[in-house]
């Protein structure tokens, strides 16, 4: 308990500075409300519904993008480690399209898919994959060899050694991978719900900041930001669990 106050207690000097700032004169009030006013319109927001529908909205095509990204990207990956064709036929797309900013896709995601829900859930899982893929690349290609002829000396297929040595010896470095994607896919889903969207965070954080109603904008963005939080300490016992193997 003294280590985890310790570790945030950067997040409750920043709730001090954030309620005192404004309330002193330092900062417009109209621009910045006080934090206890972002909480009290949190709490109005929580009430009337609009958090809770939007939020659900935003959840379900993050969980579908990044879900599509994660399998895709670590089969991907893994391939392109262990077949040398599909690694010449998929690591040079990889590798110009990486530096490529995430957010440049939501517009041709918008072009191609509409302003649905398709098209949150196609930037998601396009801007992920490639994290979820370097990884499970990287992973699978640092297997040490003596592994896998160990494995092949017993008898082991290919497709054996593939699903009992390799992956799990590159499970480190795909976990990885995928902890980056989870932190990815809010930024890309909020930013394709402001551009252009009927509902989710972003589109309810685009439209409170549109009306000026800045005290439910705050915390529409604190919730994003509360969530994403959690989901990585969550991610984080969930990696803690799946590596429990190495000690």
């Amino acid at each position: 308990m003294r280590s985890a106050v310790v570790r945030y207690s950067p997040l409750l000097l920043l709730a001090i500075a954030w309620e005192a700032v404004p309330r002193l004169g330092l900062v417009d009030p109209d621009t910045l409300p006080p934090l206890s006013a972002v909480l009290r319109a949190w709490i109005g927001l929580l009430r009337d519904g609009d958090l809770a529908v939007n939020g659900l909205s935003s959840l379900q095509n993050l969980t579908a993008g990044l879900v599509l990204a994660i399998v895709v990207g670590v089969a991907l990956g893994v391939l392109m480690a262990w077949y040398w064709p599909v690694e010449v036929l998929v690591n040079p797309l990889v590798r110009i399209l990486y530096p490529l900013p995430r957010s440049a896709l939501i517009p041709v995601m918008i072009l191609w898919f509409g302003l649905g829900a398709a098209s949150k859930i196609a930037a998601v899982f396009l801007g992920c994959l490639l994290p979820v893929v370097i990884g499970a690349f990287n992973g699978a290609r640092g297997v040490e060899q003596v592994l896998i002829w160990s494995a092949r000396a017993a008898g082991a297929t290919s497709l054996e050694v593939l699903r009992e040595v390799v992956v799990p010896a590159a499970m480190p470095e795909i976990l990885a991978g995928i902890r980056n994607a989870l932190a990815l896919s809010f930024i890309l889903l909020v930013a394709a719900e402001l551009l252009i969207s009927q509902r989710g965070m972003g589109y309810l954080i685009s439209s409170f900041g549109e009306a000026g109603a800045y005290d439910a904008m705050f915390a529409g963005v604190l919730t994003v930001s509360a969530v994403g939080f959690f989901a990585d300490r969550l991610y984080l016992l969930v990696m803690g669990w799946a590596l429990r193997w190495r000690g």
